[in-house]
């Protein structure tokens, strides 16, 4: 799931890379006033909204796998590829429909009426996603780290300084995600709050403010997100739970750093922790998630993905 994430994000990004560098040194390209320039502009700003809309709602996809995987249900990855693809498509399909349509010279709108038929649409089939996922994300995260608590302790019905290390590390990674979707969207939250509430009395310092951050935090997702979905640690350390009894023994990633693993383990104080060299899997909720046929294998990489 964070490839097809990661693939989002690099055409979004690439659509706003050509739309910014063609403004730059082709500006006749960019006339309003010229039917071919408007087209491309339709087009361009289809693209770039279709990618970033398919964005977040991977986003909202991955925070639900992971609360599936805990939780020990099932994923559905046809149907996240159905949510992450089709919706987008019909959400912008919809909105600059109603946006060019009959005028694709939507600049010319003039009133409060026209503005509200044309151009509000499309900025909520743009805005209530992010918003959604904005509120829907931290409350799943919450319950994941909360599942990732429980799993710890029934895992080796303790709670040392060692587990708390994981269970730490694991909310810290939840938070910077995020953190990095808000640091990269809530300008355009705040910007789209600010127009339509004080449509004629516009405050344009700060609104014009707003655009240079957006234009900055927008495309900055990709990198932000390469840099917390990542696996935090280099090695990969299981956590044989008793508690659930899967092929005789169930699973889960162990998610603590070189430091705290490297140092010899008393098998008296953690006799189920074994730490196993490193191996790459394919992904379900992550990099490494495989989608196999049993519940225990989809939590043991989700944990580990999630570090």
């Amino acid at each position: 799931m964070v490839v097809w994430l990661a693939v989002a994000d690099l055409l979004a990004s690439l659509g706003v890379f050509i739309r910014s560098a063609l403004w730059l040194n082709y500006r006749s390209l960019m006339n309003p006033d010229s039917d071919s320039s408007v087209l491309f502009c339709a087009i361009v700003s289809a693209w770039i909204q279709y990618f970033y809309t398919a964005t977040w709602f991977w986003t909202l996809c991955y925070a639900i796998d992971m609360r599936l995987v805990l939780r020990e249900r099932p994923g559905h990855p046809v149907l996240y590829h159905m949510c992450c693809w089709i919706i987008p498509a019909v959400l912008t399909s919809v909105g600059l429909s109603i946006l060019y349509i009959p005028d694709a010279n939507c600049h010319n709108l003039k009133t409060l009426g026209s503005a509200v038929l044309h151009i509000l649409p499309n900025y909520l089939a743009t805005y209530v996603p992010m918003a959604v996922v904005m509120i829907v994300n931290p409350i799943l995260y919450c319950d994941v780290a909360q599942a990732v608590h429980t799993a710890v302790v029934c895992s080796l019905a303790q709670f040392t300084s060692k587990e708390r290390g994981l269970v730490d590390t694991v909310r810290l990674k939840l938070a910077f995600i995020n953190l990095a979707f808000y640091a990269c969207w809530l300008p355009n939250i705040i910007n789209g709050i600010l127009l339509w509430t004080l449509w004629y009395n516009l405050p344009t310092n700060v609104i014009i403010s707003l655009w240079y951050i957006m234009a900055v935090m927008n495309p900055l997702q990709a990198l932000f997100n390469s840099m917390v979905y990542r696996r935090w640690t280099g090695g990969s350390d299981k956590v044989y739970i008793p508690c659930r009894k899967l092929s005789g023994r169930s699973a889960l990633n162990d998610a603590i750093d070189d430091e705290q693993v490297r140092p010899p383990l008393s098998t008296e104080s953690t006799p189920l922790l074994e730490t196993l060299p490193s191996k790459s899997t394919k992904g379900n909720a992550n990099l490494s998630l495989s989608l196999t046929s049993s519940t225990h294998q989809r939590t043991v990489s989700s944990i580990n993905g999630a570090m």
